[in-house]
């Protein structure tokens, strides 16, 4: 059996990196054997004994040409500098995107900005932990102690205003207390944690289970609301981590929970060496996907084979991401890169010969697994050419667009006031995605004290045309007007300013009592419309024209049905573009 097409794609297909992080000055303090190892203290000395170890630092003299010691991989790093070993391993490591959890503390770590000189697209993981941290190693809002209510209200807001600045988020869990997340923490014991965690002092680090447990559960509600991904760190890492309580199975009572149904988890690292257990949540639960960076390039070559082979038993190949998880030096995304395509290939190879698939069928899977799954999961905008022929082989390429579609014109940013009128401002599509995804419009107080009948605010209101809020637009409800093709329509929520709600807006207000009813009386509320109009049709009588019932026909009438079937095919047609299901 011939597998050279299979490998050329799999050599030449340019990568969409989904968790990786900063990239640090040569003169940083991280030393740069740890980037062989997860190890730390005493036991990194051990690290050049493992077999990961001597076959990566050889892969990088043989990128290097120089000898396959770590202190002459070394010396070459210093002489060449970080512009020149970046540039050699990126070529080489052909990434076109990458995701980047910022929240590893790395001593003279680059930003995200920094990076955009070496990947087509850089995007931000946003690591929920360490926003956490971070809010409470500042003063509260009002110079007091940090109460819980204080806290979450300012860790919700900064969640939200970051919602357009990034591509996903992240939880260490794991490495704190465990998968075992409890999705009924109490308001009470989260109190009592919060006090214990800042009672240890500054800088604050979060390790009480209770705490951490409403900190993923109020996160969950954000990302859900924004359909923002969440991943999770799952399996083995670093000695801070217990490795008993990081396996995803503990994760079942989240994955249970029909208040988070519609929340897309990604489990990190191939969850080894819980892989098998990775794989089956993948398959029974809709909403899981995989990622095996750290995996690949951290395990042995018949390490990798295995953990890839034990995720690809079960999991739909729909659901299996590349990542590098590289970290500090470019040689991790080099070495994640190089090892992850040859992983691959062999273990596709294999299920050609043992006839899983068709070496046409893996072909597909691995473009999936290197590029387009990552894409359409963290939505970023990826032009696609086909991989033709073994002659015709065009590579798959990413570019970040100033609009959804390049035909769209204006968007419409919606509200609906205190009748229920829907009403929108209109935004051309460039200044929507320069401006207003940022900032957003602006709108005078008065619009929320107008009735159905009378442009102006209502008696007894005291809203007045002096003053102005917000509306700052929700991506995740963002789409094509099925009736005006050249425009798109997103709804938006009411700040005084980006990140700080209204007290009026309606949204916010439905957030808050959703969130009382579960927090007080343990309800989830659930919503549904009945949807009923008249159809009628235009008749002319005695030279004036009227509008009439479109047929008289007795209830349910199958004749009735067959007069008006066109209008509800193209009615079907629209709310299928807007990914509304119908029922009946």
């Amino acid at each position: 059996m011939e597998f050279e097409e299979l490998r050329e794609v799999v050599e030449n297909i340019e990568l969409v990196d989904g968790h990786a992080h900063n990239i640090v000055s040569l003169d940083s303090s991280f030393p740069f054997i740890q980037s062989f190892s997860e190890a730390t203290g005493p036991a990194l000395s051990y690290a050049p004994y493992s077999l990961s170890f001597k076959r990566n630092l050889k892969n990088i003299a043989e990128l290097y040409g120089c000898d396959s010691s770590l202190q002459a991989v070394e010396e070459y790093r210093r002489a060449a500098g970080l512009q020149s070993i970046c540039s050699i391993c990126f070529e080489a490591a052909n990434i076109s995107a990458v995701l980047i959890d910022d929240g590893l503390k790395l001593d003279k770590k680059h930003g995200l900005d920094w990076h955009k000189s070496l990947v087509p697209f850089v995007g931000r993981i946003l690591r929920i932990e360490r926003l956490a941290e971070e809010i409470l190693d500042q003063a509260s809002p009002d110079g007091s102690i940090w109460t819980l209510d204080v806290f979450i209200e300012t860790f919700l807001k900064q969640l939200r205003s970051a919602a357009n600045k990034i591509v996903g988020l992240k939880s260490i869990a794991a490495y704190r207390s465990g998968l075992e997340i409890n999705p009924h923490v109490t308001k009470k014991d989260a109190e009592e944690g919060l006090a214990e965690d800042l009672r240890s002092g500054k800088p604050v680090r979060i390790t009480n289970k209770s705490l951490i447990d409403y900190i993923f559960i109020s996160s969950l509600e954000v990302a859900q609301f924004l359909d923002l991904p969440l991943q999770i760190h799952t399996g083995f890492g670093d000695k801070d981590l217990d490795l008993r309580l990081s396996n995803p199975l503990h994760l079942r009572a989240i994955l249970e929970d029909k208040r988070f149904s519609k929340c897309r988890f990604v489990l990190l690292h191939a969850s080894y060496p819980f892989s098998k257990e990775a794989s089956y949540l993948a398959y029974v639960y809709p909403q899981v996907y995989l990622d095996f960076g750290l995996a690949i390039p951290k395990l042995s070559v018949q390490g990798m084979i295995s953990s890839i082979k034990e995720l690809l038993e079960l999991a739909p190949t729909k659901k299996v991401m590349f990542s590098t998880d590289a970290y500090a030096s470019p040689e991790t995304y080099f070495l994640g890169a190089k090892r992850a395509r040859e992983v691959v290939f062999s273990v596709l190879r294999d299920t050609c010969i043992d006839e899983d698939l068709s070496v046409g069928e893996a072909i597909e899977v691995a473009k999936d697994i290197f590029a387009l799954n990552a894409a359409q999961f963290y939505k970023i905008n990826l032009g696609v050419k086909d991989f033709a022929s073994k002659d015709d082989m065009h590579q798959i390429y990413l570019k970040k667009s100033d609009a959804f579609e390049s035909d769209v014109s204006l968007i419409r940013v919606i509200w609906v006031d205190a009748s229920g009128q829907h009403r929108c401002r209109v935004v051309p599509v460039k200044r929507f995605n320069d401006i207003v995804t940022k900032y957003g419009v602006g709108l005078t107080f008065a619009c929320m004290g107008m009735t159905s009948a009378v442009d102006g605010p209502a008696d007894g209101t005291n809203l007045s045309g002096t003053g102005e809020i917000r509306l700052m637009p929700d991506l995740s409800t963002r789409w094509r007007i099925p009736w005006q093709k050249q425009e798109e329509m997103i709804m938006a929520d009411m700040h005084l300013k980006p990140g700080e709600p209204w007290e009026y807006c309606p949204r916010e207000a439905l957030r808050k009592v959703s969130r009382l009813l579960k927090e007080e009386f343990n309800l989830v509320l659930n919503a549904g419309f009945e949807i009923e109009f008249y159809l009628l049709k235009s008749v002319l009588r005695e030279g004036k024209e009227e509008w009439v019932p479109i047929d008289f026909t007795p209830y349910c009438s199958t004749a009735a049905y067959d007069a008006v079937s066109p209008v509800f095919q193209e009615v079907l047609a629209d709310l299928h573009s807007l990914n509304i299901s119908v029922e009946q």
